[in-house]
């Protein structure tokens, strides 16, 4: 389920990509002051990875964790070096459709409440439960949709 866009006049392509080649991006956008052998999951087998790459570099990740007909997804990092061009954007659409295609109802996830102004930009609805874990403040968000091929 490959799909290229078009960001700044350079192609981006989204691909899926084994779990491992996410840490180094986990590592360096979300836990900077953790080990690069801490950026495992224990899910992380279980999960489906996708990655951006731009120019052949990898720019952006994301995992995603099916659940009774949902998906969450976690860690949506991209490089400090590419961000404000719209590569968080194009992922976030690449799994929304990843997830529909699959038959899920939502994709929801735990956002950084710091992160949670690009997240409403893109669509998603804060859902009031908040949590701190790790010194972070988190807000699970959502981005339901109807679903013709479930019942209501």
């Amino acid at each position: 389920m490959d799909k290229v866009f078009s960001i700044n006049m350079s192609a981006l392509s989204i691909e899926q990509i084994r779990p491992e080649l996410t840490w180094r991006l986990r590592n360096k956008v979300l836990y900077p002051h953790k080990k690069l052998y801490e950026m495992e999951m224990e899910e992380d087998s279980n999960g489906i990875h996708f990655g951006a790459f731009k120019d052949n570099l990898l720019v952006a990740v994301v995992s995603m964790f099916p659940n009774e007909g949902e998906f969450q997804f976690r860690k949506l990092a991209v490089d400090p070096a590419y961000q404000k061009q719209g590569i968080g954007s194009s992922v976030l659409e690449y799994i929304t459709d990843f997830a529909k295609a699959d038959g899920a109802a939502r994709l929801w996830c735990n956002a950084r409440v710091s992160a949670l102004g690009f997240y409403l930009k893109e669509g998603f609805l804060t859902t009031g439960k908040v949590f701190t874990r790790d010194g972070f403040d988190y807000e699970i968000i959502e981005k339901p949709w109807h679903n013709n091929s479930k019942p209501d």
